[in-house]
């Protein structure tokens, strides 16, 4: 739910793709940080091992960010979050290579279903034009950034088992702001300072689809099958849709029915629940 607001915020942000990418993390470590201290005097030492596996994540996290931005700036943000759902083939697949995990038949058989709902919901299939125009830029901003963000969560799932959430969260949100600023100064501009306007809406982005959606999800990510958390994470582009209400947006039958397609497929593919516990564990 929480992630489901970002587009809409980028989008009223109006910034360039490396600002908001560097401004949603910089603003949430002046939230991160305080808790990733106060936690830290009371829990176990963080793992090397979860370190750097934040620490990597955070790079690609930033990566994600510049080029779903540019992808929202370019294609709009309807198609830009249906692109990014290429993680839901990228992570279960990497896991699948590096941690052994198994995918479920139920879940392969349900991916063609997954993708169609979620290109339904976008209205992609009915219109080739974006707000910000259609472009072979922005297609491939957005697929990158898909790729990308599956490896932060594949990363992160490794990572969230060695430490707290919120540390695990406050390194990878770090790096990311630091990649985000490099790629803002070498491509597409980065602005110190932005109208207060769009630091309102980047502050709101910050709070809410950086600090505590990520803090769930770096929670769950340990203790789901990847395939769970993958179906789980493709609901965020149909609860965009209703997001997209408040600002002005009205889906048509088609983006409808890829809400109901997405929700009904989502369910089949988890009601069986995680996959047994030796195969869930990394």
């Amino acid at each position: 739910m929480c992630t489901s607001v970002s587009a809409a915020f980028v989008k009223l942000a109006d910034t360039s793709a490396g600002t908001a990418a560097f401004f949603r993390c910089a603003i949430a470590l002046i939230v991160l940080v305080p808790m990733a201290a106060a936690v830290r005097r009371r829990s176990a030492a963080t793992t090397w091992r979860s370190r750097l596996a934040s620490l990597a994540a955070g790079v690609l996290l930033g990566v994600d960010y510049v080029f779903w931005a540019a992808s929202i700036h370019e294609v709009g943000a309807g198609i830009a979050t249906v692109l990014i759902n290429i993680q839901v083939l990228a992570f279960p697949l990497l896991s699948a290579v590096f941690s052994k995990t198994a995918l479920s038949r139920r879940f392969l058989a349900s991916v063609p279903v997954l993708l169609t709902g979620v290109v339904f919901a976008s209205g992609a299939i009915e219109s080739t034009r974006g707000p910000g125009g259609a472009s072979v830029s922005g297609l491939v901003f957005g697929v990158l950034a898909g790729l990308a963000y599956a490896g932060y969560l594949h990363l992160m799932r490794i990572g969230g088992g060695g430490g707290s959430a919120v540390s695990s969260v406050t390194v990878s949100t770090a790096a990311a702001a630091v990649v985000a600023a490099v790629m803002g100064v070498l491509w597409g501009g980065l602005d110190p300072a932005p109208p207060a306007s769009s630091l309102g809406w980047l502050a709101a982005l910050a709070l809410s689809g950086q600090v505590l959606a990520w803090l769930l999800i770096t929670t769950a990510l340990p203790r789901l099958h990847p395939s769970v958390s993958a179906g789980l994470l493709l609901l965020h582009p149909v609860l965009a849709i209703l997001v997209g209400f408040a600002i002005g947006e009205r889906p048509t039958v088609t983006q409808l029915a890829g809400c109901v397609m997405v929700i009904g497929t989502v369910w089949y593919a988890t009601r069986q629940g995680p996959a047994p516990e030796h195969s869930a564990r990394v």
